[in-house]
């Protein structure tokens, strides 16, 4: 009766262990940064077209929607962006939030601003959860002829 017992004792260890082992220490975010386009195609005029066509955008590739209320997307010089109620889809919903002004509909946020957000020589966007922990960060150095980047 005892070897028995002290057989499934250790297979069951065993086999806890292996499921332990099995599992990914961490998974990657299913709400992330998908890219960025930090230099508006043209010359800077700081017309509302051409600060709409600078953005960052987000997807979703979980299996359940995300309501971002409460979200913030910040530069490295502190401006921050809050979301409100809105949601982006499951299993590859995507959002932008463009930097000028608009109405917020469909997929494109406005973030509001009369200049340009993300600087050209290299910035990062964060992207915090509504209790402000970290979701995901975007970053970027300046290289010639690019204006965007994949994140």
């Amino acid at each position: 009766m005892r070897k028995t017992i002290t057989i499934i004792a250790t297979t069951t260890a065993v086999l806890a262990g292996s499921l332990a082992v099995s599992t990914p220490a961490s998974a990657a975010p299913t709400l992330r940064f998908h890219g960025a386009q930090y230099d508006s195609p043209g010359k800077d005029t700081r017309s509302n077209a051409s600060l709409n066509n600078e953005w960052v955008s987000l997807i979703n590739s979980g299996s359940r929607a995300v309501n971002l209320r409460g979200y913030t997307i910040r530069d490295e010089s502190n401006r921050v962006y809050t979301f409100g109620n809105v949601t982006i889809a499951a299993h590859g919903g995507r959002l932008w939030l463009r930097t000028g002004t608009g109405t917020d509909k469909g997929g494109n946020r406005y973030w509001g601003s009369g200049n340009y957000i993300w600087n050209n020589t290299g910035d990062t966007a964060h992207l915090r959860n509504a209790t402000g922990k970290a979701v995901d960060s975007c970053s970027w150095a300046s290289k010639k002829n690019r204006t965007w980047v994949a994140c």
